[in-house]
């Protein structure tokens, strides 16, 4: 994309130094005023072409440690430039003809059939080139080609103006010529009065008409966005940056907001292209939140580890337990007020009447050092289970047990067998009263997992 709006710059530098060129040469063998000021335009075209080549040059560069956002207002800056050229181009085409008109002009134009030759041919090049420089430039969102496009399509209508205007001096009306220049200088200002326009507010990080709407419209279609609270775009060159910032539920696990940013940024580039978007979220809290979950909320903002909440309504007055997680090293006065703090944070959040309780237990260290059981304890444990899912008769076919020597204790993992049909509560309580009857059994068994699955599972 960058080589292509680099080789139309370049044509259509090599497009205004030939019909520069071309009109000096007839106009001076024919002594046509109208086609020295064309000449003077083409070489005024010839200055804004160069200007354009560089600009598409640099504009191309990527962001660096001074430029965070690219090199693209360089094209901006250019189109300005350009701008200001067609005014001034305007101005000069506006006085002469004005000028000619008053007869304050003493040239006589020669209608010789070079002149119409090399005004035919400007017309067919600069329409072709208008058309090449306008589709590249919407392609790439290229100011300064769309202001290149811009010189080459006011070269065209002045060209025409001035080919009408030899027409009418070949024809006796020497004032034809100077009356069309008129016309061509007013096209050429108004168009260059909408091309400065869009330039400034590009220079200014206007956002583009409905760019804010849409970026709105997209976001809040992600799922998991409550809102959409900020939206800022602003063009640089070819590329949109965009900076949205979504209100999310504080109940998220930070890994789910990640994805909810990038479904965001990902869903916003599938339906605008160009864009560079930058996505930030902002937790919020939701009428729909359950009280066991603004209590893991408060406990996560404090990084702390709680457990096994239990939220109970006693006579229109709310009651939450929890267990408290804390460092098993830790003095129970240091660890007492850790959760008479987090008690704090939860009265402040759920209301000062609300009744609180904290079991505090000591924290599972993150990796403990083990090894496996001889074989004969493992079989030992393995027949005690079986023995005590017999007599409750819920629980059936211990197996997969495994029995793991920790400096603390022994720890017993195992799996059984379970009636699909029992509801979670009722499995966990016969489960709970085989790991409290194993643990009674053999005081060294310091931890008991049990996994209930349904009977027949694979």
């Amino acid at each position: 994309m960058q080589s292509e709006k680099e080789k139309v710059a370049l044509g259509s530098i090599l497009a205004s130094a030939g019909l520069t060129i071309g009109k000096a040469v007839v106009g001076v063998m024919s002594g046509s005023l109208a086609l020295l000021s064309e000449a003077a335009h083409s070489f005024i075209d010839l200055i804004a072409t160069v200007m354009t080549y560089f600009a598409v040059r640099v504009s191309g560069k990527p962001a660096d440690e001074e430029h965070h956002y690219g090199h693209g207002k360089v094209e901006s800056v250019t189109a300005l430039a350009e701008t200001a050229l067609l005014f001034l181009l305007s101005g000069i085409v506006f006085w002469e003809a004005l000028q000619r008109l008053l007869g304050g002009h003493g040239h006589m134009v020669e209608a010789t059939i070079w002149a119409f030759g090399v005004i035919a041919v400007s017309i067919v090049v600069d329409f072709f080139r208008a058309r090449l420089l306008n589709r590249v430039a919407k392609e790439t969102a290229s100011e300064a080609l769309e202001a290149d496009a811009l010189h080459f399509s006011s070269d065209m209508w002045s060209s025409i103006a001035v080919l009408i205007g030899l027409g009418g001096v070949a024809l006796g009306l020497p004032w034809a010529d100077a009356a069309a220049a008129l016309v061509v200088a007013l096209f050429v200002c108004l168009a260059g009065w909408r091309l400065g326009q869009r330039t400034i507010m590009t220079l200014t990080d206007a956002a583009p008409s409905g760019s804010a709407a849409t970026v709105t419209r997209i976001a809040s279609r992600v799922r998991g966005v409550v809102a959409v609270d900020r939206v800022r775009v602003r063009p640089v060159g070819d590329k949109l940056f965009v900076e949205v910032l979504v209100a999310v539920s504080r109940t998220l696990p930070l890994d789910q907001v990640e994805a909810l940013k990038t479904n965001v940024a990902s869903a916003i580039r599938s339906e605008m292209p160009r864009a560079e978007v930058s996505v930030a979220a902002e937790p919020r809290a939701l009428d729909n939140e359950s009280v066991a979950e603004r209590v893991m909320v408060i406990a996560r903002n404090h990084a702390l580890a709680v457990h096994h909440v239990t939220v109970h309504a006693i006579e229109g007055r709310r009651s939450v337990s929890l267990d408290l997680e804390v460092d098993r090293k830790l003095a129970l006065g240091a660890a007492h007020e850790i959760a008479d703090g987090l008690e704090a944070a939860l009265r402040e959040e759920l209301g000062p009447e609300v009744e609180i309780d904290t079991h505090i237990e000591p924290l599972q260290p993150p990796e403990a050092a083990g090894r496996e059981a001889p074989p004969q304890r493992a079989k030992a444990v393995e027949v005690a289970l079986a023995e005590i899912a017999a007599e409750g008769r819920m629980i059936r076919d211990i197996h997969n047990v495994r029995v793991r020597e920790t400096d603390e204790g022994e720890i017993v993992n195992f799996h059984c067998w379970v009636d699909p049909a029992l509801t979670v509560q009722a499995v966990h309580e016969k489960v709970d009263e085989i790991e409290r009857e194993l643990r009674h059994r053999s005081p060294s068994i310091k931890r008991v997992i049990g996994h209930a699955e349904p009977r027949g599972a694979a």
